[in-house]
């Protein structure tokens, strides 16, 4: 076919489809361009194959702060060497040097002589990059001595059986959730310490979860004892474990609540209607914080970058 007579061809189809045809082709191309870009169960994945950060890569703004977080890890088993392994490498890409542990560190019975086995080796590699882990008891760490061998421990960092402890403009607030937690003590210091911070980002971490779609559900003597204080202060996340799953509310009187459970096993789980994500996927959630916003990801042990996030720094 000569060129001429392509020509007509083609000037003749677009004549034919008009200009509102035109229109809805290009919207049908924006809107299929835009779905392709959401960030819902995207590989955001490098050349190297390692999940990395868009928004770096977008601009050249550097968080203040960039931490991990994870739970339910202590069993030495296959699982946990497979999140630790993701962590190691995804430290890579994106340097951290702080690692939350949300309890159940040491399984079954909370055994400190297994620390070896179930902390020191599967998290080797970062523990040699300098990246320190801020734990909390869960309810298998407490089986053994109450759990005090683990506050003892330095590689915990454990100020105590709550504490708080702070990195930049963001401030950590370490809970014991246990059944035989001292609650008439603890809840006073928590009051007291959220409302003399001046941290712009507050983050609270306990082991047991207050809105979870999974096994254990809803938790509300835990959620009548620390929402209000949340809410009073200003507390834009909460990070629990207990539940071995990734969960992720929305957020809930200014408070987004991320169960990170699933560093090491996992156990079904379902949505509510607070959920705005939930994944049975052995997993850990990493954070870039910045002074407007906080990133939020649910990284996979292929790498994956299966859930993201924004919180913003007035959230309610």
């Amino acid at each position: 076919m000569s060129m001429k007579r392509r020509k007509f061809i083609i000037l003749s189809t677009l004549s034919g489809l008009g200009l509102a045809g035109l229109s809805k082709l290009l919207h049908r191309q924006i809107t299929q361009s835009s779905a392709a870009n959401s960030t819902d169960g995207v590989n955001f994945v490098s050349e190297s194959g390692l999940a990395t950060s868009t928004d770096t890569l977008r601009n050249s703004e550097q968080p203040l702060l960039r931490f991990v977080s994870l739970a339910d890890t202590g069993t030495g088993a296959t699982g946990q060497y497979a999140v630790a392994a993701a962590m190691t490498r995804f430290h890579q890409l994106n340097p951290y040097d702080l690692a939350v542990l949300a309890g159940d560190n040491i399984y079954n019975d909370g055994e400190i002589e297994k620390i070896g086995a179930v902390f020191e080796q599967p998290y080797q590699g970062l523990l040699q990059r300098g990246v320190k882990f801020q734990a909390v008891l869960g309810n298998h760490d407490i089986r053994t001595d109450n759990g005090e061998p683990q506050v003892r421990y330095p590689g915990f960092n454990m100020q105590g059986r709550y504490y708080t402890f702070r990195r930049g403009d963001v401030q950590f607030f370490a809970l014991d959730t246990n059944h035989n937690a001292d609650w008439t003590n603890q809840l006073p210091w928590l009051d007291k310490e959220l409302s003399r911070s001046d941290a712009p980002w507050k983050v609270v971490v306990g082991h047991h979860q207050m809105y979870s779609s999974g096994h254990y559900g809803v938790n509300h003597e835990l959620i009548k004892k620390l929402t209000p204080l949340f809410q009073q202060y200003g507390v834009q996340l909460y990070i629990n474990g207990h539940d071995h799953t990734y969960e992720r509310t929305h957020p809930l009187n200014g408070t987004t609540y991320l169960t990170c459970g699933a560093g090491a096993g996992l156990r079904p789980v379902g949505r509510s209607k607070w959920t705005a994500h939930s994944a049975s996927q052995l997993s850990f959630a990493a954070y870039e914080v910045y002074r407007d916003r906080l990133i939020l990801r649910g990284i996979s042990t292929d790498h994956r970058v299966f859930d993201r996030a924004v919180i913003p720094l007035k959230s309610a």
